[in-house]
Formats: structure tokens, C-alpha cells, sequence
């Protein structure tokens, strides 16, 4: 296949699917090689991300797709009648740091982390696609286990988890100073 039939099959998958597609489901769908893929990829990126573009080709934990500029998105929801999403709460945003930098995790853990309850909070984030469930811990009672989406990727503008912030360390740990493990010698006398 020709560079720009590669690039137009790409364009066409990447378009028409409306979600993300896995790097594997493009290689196999264009018939090239990963090294073609991921330059073709580069050089849409190249093409489609710049100011004045009306779309983005994104990166989310290596699958691909195309999305609405940020600098657009006023008109586009003129256009389609969209009502503009509601700021999440502290409460939410602290479930989705709580599950991003655990997950997967329980409704149980999250609400240890928090001090309160959280079934309202982790429902109205899997409604709006942050969260999802990730299968059951076994342990009695089997809980659901919660991760985040790719959805939760696109709204925090970061390509995967590694691109998440570092925690702060704790105060108390950078003011202890090193302590050393008592010798067996110590521990007896």
C-alpha cells in the first residue's frame, strides 16, 4: 500500500469508528508494518493537530482517535444543541484521584480513602464514563472493582496513566530523618 492510500485508510477507519481504536486493530485493518503505522500516525498527528484545525487525532494509551479541537468547541455545541457539561464536584474529582492513581479498587477502598460514603459518586462517574467496572475481587462478597476510561483520558488531556502528575510526598517523610533497622544483636539485649 501507497503512503497516501495508508493515510487515507487510516483517516477513513480513524473517522468512522468515533471511538478510540487500538494501534493492533490499525495494523491489522491497513496491512502495513508498525514502523509504516507509526509514521503515517506522526504525520496525521502533524496534519490534523495544529491551532487551526477543527479536529485532533489523539493518542489514549496507545489506541487512536479523532476528537474536536478544544478551541472549537463552543461552536460545535451551538451547532449540535449540546448543553454544556456541569464542572464535576470535589467529591467526584477526589473519587477520580482516589481510583486513577489505585486502580483497580473497591467502592469500600475509595471510601476509606475519603472517610465517607461514595455510591452516589462512583455512579454518577460511570454514568458520565470516567469510571467502569473492572471485574470482582475475590474475596467474600466478590466487590465490583472500579478503573478509569479512556473517557477519563480524552477529558484530562493526557495520552495514559503514566501521564498523570506525581503525588506530593509526604511531609513527614521528607522531615524524618533515615532511621536504620536495629541489628538482631540490638533486638536481643
Amino acid at each position: 500500500m501507497n503512503r497516501k492510500t495508508l493515510l487515507g485508510t487510516l483517516e477513513a477507519i480513524l473517522f468512522a469508528c468515533g471511538e478510540p481504536v487500538a494501534s493492533d486493530k490499525l495494523l491489522k485493518a491497513a496491512e502495513t508494518t508498525e514502523i509504516e503505522l507509526r509514521s503515517a500516525l506522526e504525520e496525521l498527528k502533524e496534519k490534523y493537530n495544529t491551532p487551526e484545525s477543527g479536529i485532533r487525532l489523539l493518542e489514549l494509551d496507545g489506541s487512536f482517535q479523532f476528537a474536536t479541537n478544544p478551541a472549537y468547541i463552543e461552536p460545535v455545541r451551538t451547532a449540535l444543541d449540546l448543553r454544556r457539561n456541569t464542572p464535576l464536584s470535589q467529591a467526584a474529582m477526589e473519587v477520580l484521584a482516589v481510583v486513577a492513581y489505585n486502580q483497580p479498587v473497591t467502592k469500600a477502598f475509595v471510601e476509606q480513602v475519603r472517610g465517607v460514603d461514595c455510591s452516589g459518586v462512583i455512579g454518577s462517574l460511570i454514568a458520565k464514563g470516567l469510571l467502569e467496572e473492572r471485574g470482582r475481587l475475590e474475596l467474600p462478597g466478590r466487590p465490583l472493582l472500579y478503573g478509569t476510561t479512556e473517557n477519563f483520558l480524552r477529558c484530562m488531556q493526557i495520552d495514559s496513566l503514566s501521564g498523570l502528575p506525581p503525588l506530593p510526598k509526604q511531609q513527614d517523610e521528607e522531615d524524618a530523618p533515615a532511621q536504620e533497622e536495629p541489628s538482631a544483636e540490638e533486638v536481643s539485649s
